[in-house]
């Protein structure tokens, strides 16, 4: 039999919904069938916050994966400080917090990089509690481009068929301009293009935006689609792949909405995020997400990371009504990825 492979999820931000939302996975017996989970962060925060929600799963505490027994009906805690105490306040910014996030992201590093298990799953950090411990990256992908050495690098958000890969990050939109140029498209292209194969897609179609209104109308408004996107597209057409571009955002995403492409590459961080998250997350009346989907999946790099699509929600934090539809779908994509054959994690028994 093959075995199932060996997932590690990190805690997140313990002042976050994190904790929540991995217990509440995890707790599902459907979380077992395909993986063998395993968190990654303060047992302490685990407990109170198992204690918080009135739920009393077996929780077992180890400092090295090799010591884990994992089975349905219990929930395994990698402790990455061997610290118990950790005074946290739910959606407060603290320092402790970020300390603690960051020592359970780079824990799952090590131990993916180490071929100890065979995909990370990430809940959200807080940029400014992890600044505040000393950190100063801009978030989870440039933490895991510098700690596996990974050059190029791309985040990818799915849900479903609606794909959508950027070509520059967390940087500001005057930057992200400047950012806009023929290689860096092509590397988007071929993150995304060789993640649909992945995915099991073997005729891949990806639209690729254009970054000015009406992708600049034939240079009206501007001269990128011209100089640097539409070269990128043929470039990659020319592989035999096929893409089409620059469209016009404001018609891109909806046509990917409907599926009528199989990935889209945005020009920058918002042009992607916006449509996507507005085709993934619901509000209620209350102004609260009544249902958060969608994942994050860092591409480029020598190891397989998911997460949740979502932040740390402080202001639901430690209330008990965090949805993990996000994190169950992360979990999902991780094991999909990973794939459970003979190249599974073997640290820990098979349950």
């Amino acid at each position: 039999m093959p075995t199932k492979p060996l997932i590690a999820i990190t805690m997140g931000d313990p002042a976050g919904v994190g904790p929540e939302i991995a217990l509440k996975t995890l707790v599902r017996a459907d979380a077992h069938q395909n993986c063998r989970p395993f968190l990654v962060g303060n047992p302490q925060i685990f407990a109170r916050c198992a204690e918080d929600l009135k739920i009393d799963p077996e929780l077992q505490t180890v400092t090295d994966v090799s010591e884990a027994v994992l089975k349905p009906g219990r929930i395994t805690i990698l402790n990455p400080c061997n610290n118990d105490t950790l005074p946290i306040a739910p959606g407060k910014v603290s320092a402790a917090a970020g300390q603690a996030a960051f020592e359970a992201i780079r824990t799952a590093i090590e131990l993916a990089k180490a071929r100890q298990v065979d995909a990370i799953v990430t809940n959200p950090i807080h940029k400014e509690a992890l600044n505040l411990a000393g950190y100063g990256f801009p978030g989870h992908t440039e933490i895991l481009a510098h700690f596996t050495g990974a050059r190029s690098v791309g985040m990818l958000m799915a849900h479903g068929h609606f794909r959508v890969v950027h070509v520059s990050g967390h940087v500001s939109l005057r930057e992200a301009c400047n950012l806009v140029n023929k290689n860096r498209i092509v590397e988007s292209i071929t993150l995304l293009y060789r993640a649909c194969i992945q995915l099991g897609i073997a005729l891949p179609c990806i639209g690729v935006a254009g970054l000015n209104p009406h992708a600049s109308d034939n240079g009206l408004f501007g001269q990128e689609e011209e100089r640097e996107i539409l070269p990128a597209v043929k470039e990659a057409g020319a592989k035999g792949w096929q893409v089409e571009g620059p469209i016009p955002p404001d018609t891109l995403f909806a046509k990917a909405a409907s599926g009528l492409y199989d990935g889209v590459v945005a020009m920058y961080h918002d042009q992607g995020l916006i449509p996507f998250k507005m085709h993934t997350f619901k509000h209620g009346k209350d102004g609260r997400f009544a249902e958060v989907c969608g994942v994050n999946i860092t591409l480029g790099l020598p190891i397989v990371r998911t997460s949740v699509a979502h932040g740390t929600a402080f202001d639901i934090a430690g209330k008990g009504i965090a949805s993990p539809a996000s994190l169950i779908e992360a979990l999902d994509y991780a094991v999909r990825l990973a794939g459970s054959d003979a190249n599974a994690g073997t640290a820990a028994p098979a349950s």
